[in-house]
């Protein structure tokens, strides 16, 4: 049998066709995309909303997102960082931030479409698992799909943490027990216990106690912030308590106030003043004696 000789001809480059720009780049899974934002053509226009999560090394996106033919569309987001405001003012990317982040974009985007009055959610985590129920009199609840991007979908990630969250929040969002934390192979059932634990920060209070045992200086290194907050490893339930409660209060976006100059004046400039041409040239002839005089040449 004979092999066939490839020819990549001027033809074949002509007709070459390279994949989308983020796929080149590795940001986005066009397969998985696709499944996410198709909607049946008897919808007529209606958005399909996402559920969007991702991490950095520093903080937890959450937005409710929906797809156009012109681009996507955000209804709303909310971020770890926010939580700094409701009491949360370090580990702002474990297991319970994620948690509370999803509680966050719940409780928004819910108090912005007027329908946290109907869907209070689940008010305290008890780690069992809960899907909204549509009520009689009033609106359906607000669906929307996780959409995880690149994640590794593990038992136990962080993501499913936050879908815990904005499950909780009042939100319908399809999806099983399998991929929580506590969620036993074996036995085929979750541990309701040990999810729990994690959305108020019990696995953080454990390895505190462990350090403070073990290693002191690592103690004071890694939990420093909550040192100097005075919090100790029994507390960190009562503060995620806290904030669960302040979020719930009061979920909506935080507004900066607009700088108000005096009248007459205008805001200032950080552009870079244009240098007059004498003073370049001056310059350059600087620049050009200083290399003579250390032996350069050019």
């Amino acid at each position: 049998m004979g092999f066939v000789k490839v020819v990549k001809s001027k033809a074949y480059f002509k007709r070459y066709q390279v994949k989308f720009r983020r796929r080149r780049e590795g940001k986005t899974d066009y397969r998985a995309r696709k499944r996410l934002i198709c909607q049946d053509k008897n919808k007529y226009a209606t958005p399909k909303f996402r559920l969007v999560v991702r991490f950095t090394n520093k903080d937890i996106i959450c937005q409710v997102i929906s797809a156009t033919a012109i681009g996507d569309r955000v209804l709303s987001s909310a971020y770890s960082h926010e939580l700094r405001r409701y009491g949360l003012r370090t580990g702002l990317t474990n297991y319970a931030a994620a948690y509370a982040t999803g509680l966050l974009i719940a409780r928004r985007v819910l108090s912005k479409l007027r329908l946290s009055k109907f869907y209070t959610g689940l008010k305290e985590p008890t780690g069992e698992m809960f899907i909204v129920d549509e009520v009689e009199n009033g609106p359906r609840p607000f669906y929307c799909l996780l959409d995880v991007g690149l994640a590794r979908t593990t038992t136990g990630h962080r993501v499913f943490g936050t879908l815990k969250g904005a499950v909780d929040g009042g939100f319908e969002v399809p999806h099983t027990e399998k991929r929580f934390v506590g969620y036993d192979e074996e036995s085929k059932k979750l541990n309701s216990d040990i999810l729990r634990k994690y959305i108020f920060g019990g696995h953080v209070a454990d390895y505190m106690r462990v350090l403070q045992e073990q290693d002191e200086y690592k103690y004071k290194k890694q939990f420093s912030h909550l040192i100097k907050a005075k919090i100790e490893p029994g507390d960190l339930e009562e503060l995620y308590k806290r904030v669960h409660k302040s979020i719930r209060k009061n979920p909506d976006p935080f507004k900066k106030p607009k700088k108000v100059f005096p009248a007459g004046s205008k805001p200032p400039s950080y552009k870079r003043k244009r240098m007059p041409l004498k003073e370049r040239r001056g310059r350059n002839q600087k620049k050009k004696h200083l290399l003579r005089k250390a032996g350069i040449t050019y």
